[in-house]
């Protein structure tokens, strides 16, 4: 209940800024629909609507990154977090407070890039709704990376951090090309992090090759245990400092 409770507060700030709330939101489906424009001035398939679009939906969950590094980051240079330690949550409740109420900023992106992708020539079958529960399992990842941002920084900080971690995700996510076009220590690298994997797992699905789809999913939800863990041990430092 208290988890509830917190995460009611928080998602009423979240919409208290609905210009960056809406960019979320929109930038992916103006992308989503930029390049399905620049794949048919294309001679190959780099940018079909069914390889396109996970990847997308999964670009897009880096704004979750930025709305939870933020508003955590504002509720520590408020003191807000300070006058509310007093209350008997633990670390975890705090943390889930902050996760649950992105789950439903996620939820939005996924319909909204989904319809879009439905009038881009997207198939809908039942593959789409298992798509949708596994996007739903790979947002919490970008959400613990933005709530260890904001830990760790200040609101201010934290956008010059997200604008690192948007460009570094972006390249090495394979989401606009092949990592092998480039190979070699680049591609080793971005295997190693979890974020071409879940482009990967999404891909998988609407390819049918859902063994593949549960290895690259492992590997985001054992990286999304390991962050929301250091997430948690992070804020109970911010806790007894």
């Amino acid at each position: 209940m208290r988890t509830i409770v917190f995460a009611s507060r928080n998602h009423k700030e979240i919409v208290r800024d609905p210009v960056t709330l809406l960019f979320g939101i929109g930038l992916p489906i103006v992308l989503l629909c930029l390049f399905s424009a620049m794949q048919k001035k294309m001679p190959f398939a780099l940018y079909e609507v069914n390889n396109l679009t996970p990847g997308v939906i999964v670009f897009g969950f880096s704004f979750l990154t930025l709305f939870a590094g933020m508003l955590l980051g504002k509720d520590k240079s408020s003191s807000f977090l300070m006058r509310i330690f007093a209350s008997p949550m633990s670390a975890a409740n705090y943390i889930l407070g902050y996760m649950l109420p992105l789950i439903t900023i996620a939820l939005l992106q996924i319909m909204g890039c989904l319809l879009a992708a439905y009038f881009l020539g997207l198939s809908f079958n039942t593959s789409i709704l298992f798509l949708i529960l596994v996007l739903l399992i790979i947002a919490p990842l970008y959400i613990g990376i933005g709530l260890v941002f904001g830990t760790l920084f200040t609101d201010k900080q934290v956008g010059g951090v997200f604008a690192i971690f948007v460009n570094v995700t972006t390249w090495l996510s394979g989401t606009w090309f092949e990592l092998d076009m480039v190979g070699g220590t680049f591609q080793s690298i971005a295997h190693f992090l979890p974020f071409v994997h879940a482009v990967n797992a999404t891909k998988a699905i609407l390819q049918g090759a859902y063994v593949d789809m549960l290895q690259s999913l492992s590997i985001v939800i054992g990286y999304t245990i390991l962050i929301t863990i250091s997430a948690m041990i992070a804020f109970k430092r911010k806790m007894r400092a």
